[in-house]
């Protein structure tokens, strides 16, 4: 049996000395280089004793050992588990408990952090940096280029994602070789990727967006990548005229119209420019096609599906919308309780299906089958409506998960976190429209009474406890939370109380 995802990988390799990858400090690589490199990667883990369905951790800085890392673990069978570097400690032993990792990969300034958890949890844990003595870079540099790939089958597992849950404890959606591939291929179709193709790669890689859509796209399309370790809107502007599409999330687009060099001179080589993980201003899109001359083409994706629509790449893309399902993907909006389709222009929940869609939940058998329906169809959680042209736009989300700059933020955890300080009573926290992220995390605290405690305190008191992008970036003290006559509460009030917030 051969390796699912790999061998369409390898399949789409024309020309070995075509080049991959390119890093702003002048680095290439070449796909033949990138075969024989994680093929090195792939020989160090296997001498680590990892195994096909072992979880393998990797919490590093962004670099190109990440995605070395991710397609070693395709090629020995393993399960790449992702981590955003932002996570704490605290954050960081749920995810290594929870999944079982028998290996977890760090920065060597991490590892004195990690090294107690790892012990505790029974994985390995090794270091990636060229400074560091005994660590997995040094492992890679004495092994062997050449590596037969480990049968993997379409439905075995690839990858598990930790996304929010409605408890607010993270879930690990389990992703398969051929929810990659299929996703992958598709969107090869759709964005009409080429050989001819170079990605700027601004994003995380511990995410489905950099990581998934960016890479698997770029791979199974023989495309270049101009592989980036963060968003600089300078540094991104000034590779436009080597480029030709850029993804990014909203954040990027705006602070890209903050640059004065931005217009359609400097675009003109680039032909797509796409955005996602997080709703597009309709102001914003308007003011990029003027600009620049460009539409800006959004669509619609999640942890548990990678993407499930677009815009078109030929034809409107309309500020507002996410377009229409991808090739071989089925989308709907239904009635949450029924499950029955709802009029096209009413409101309801999103629902999709496709070989896209995730194979559950890692070790929550419950939760995966309370999130499909009888026929296969998965429940997004997200509220919708399809206008008369069968676009779809994103009108809520049902379980109030909050993106801010493109990264999944759930309430429940931050207000868990919150109602444990001395002084607190309960607290609510919620997603407000803001001009740089997308939605920014409000606070809505209750205090004891005679309580004294602030937002100064507050915010020290959650230092080390979240990761940064989690914390509220506004916080309000009430007297008490609006509540309806079943004692839940009404979160849709306060958004509605605090609508004409302007962040500072």
């Amino acid at each position: 049996m051969a390796n699912h995802l790999f061998d369409f990988i390898r399949s789409r390799i024309v020309d070995p000395d075509r080049l991959f990858m390119e890093t702003p400090d002048g680095a290439t690589m070449t796909y033949g280089a990138l075969l024989a490199e994680t093929g090195r990667y792939a020989n160090a883990l296997i001498g680590l004793n990892i195994r096909p369905g072992d979880r393998v951790a990797v919490q590093l800085e962004k670099s190109p050992a990440v995605i070395f890392i991710y397609l070693a673990c395709v090629r020995i069978g393993a399960v790449f588990l992702p981590l955003n570097t932002g996570y704490t400690l605290n954050e960081l032993e749920y995810f290594i408990s929870d999944s079982g990792a028998s290996l977890v990969i760090c920065d060597p300034h991490a590892r004195d952090g990690l090294s107690e958890i790892a012990n505790r949890h029974h994985a390995q844990l090794e270091t990636h940096g060229r400074d560091a003595s005994r660590s997995l870079y040094e492992r890679v540099m004495n092994a062997s280029g050449e590596f037969h790939d480990v049968a993997r089958g379409p439905d075995d597992l690839a990858a598990i994602l930790y996304t929010s849950g409605t408890t607010g404890r993270s879930k690990g959606a389990m992703l398969s070789h051929d929810n990659l591939a299929s996703n992958a291929l598709a969107l090869v179709e759709t964005w009409r990727f080429s050989p001819q193709d170079v990605l700027i790669h601004a994003l995380p890689v511990f995410h489905t967006h950099g990581l998934f859509v960016a890479t698997n796209v770029t791979l199974l399309a023989g495309s270049s990548l101009i592989f980036l370790p963060k968003f600089d809107a300078k540094l991104v502007l000034s590779y436009m005229d080597r480029a030709s599409v850029l993804m990014g999330v909203p954040t990027f687009y705006t602070r890209l119209l903050d640059e004065a060099g931005l217009n359609a001179e400097t675009t003109a080589k680039m032909r797509l420019f796409i955005s996602g993980s997080a709703p597009l201003l309709a102001e914003t899109h308007r003011d990029w096609s003027k600009r620049t001359g460009h539409a800006i083409l959004e669509r619609y994706g999640m942890t548990e599906t990678n993407m499930n629509t677009s815009n078109p790449y030929d034809g409107d893309r309309v500020p507002g919308t996410v377009g229409m399902a991808l090739p071989g993907v089925e989308a709907r909006v239904v009635d949450p309780e029924t499950g029955k389709p709802v009029p096209q222009g009413d409101i309801g929940m999103i629902e999709v299906k496709g070989p896209n869609v995730f194979k559950g939940y890692w070790n929550m058998p419950e939760k995966t089958k309370a999130e499909f329906r009888d026929d296969g169809f998965f429940i997004t959680g997200d509220l919708g409506q399809f206008d008369e042209r069968g676009y779809l736009s994103i009108v809520g989300r049902g379980k109030d998960l909050i993106i801010s700059g493109g990264l999944n933020i759930y309430p429940k955890e931050v207000e868990e976190e919150i109602d444990a300080l001395t002084g607190v009573i309960e607290s609510a926290v919620i997603g407000l429209p803001h001009p740089d992220f997308g939605e920014g995390v409000v606070a809505v605290i209750v205090r004891e009474k005679n309580a004294t405690i602030d937002e100064q305190q507050v915010m020290a008191g959650l230092d080390g406890r979240l990761a940064r992008f989690k914390l509220p970036k506004q916080m309000f003290f009430v007297d008490e939370l609006p509540r309806n006559t079943m004692g839940k509460v009404q979160k849709n009030l306060l958004r509605d109380a605090y609508k004409d917030l302007r962040f500072s």
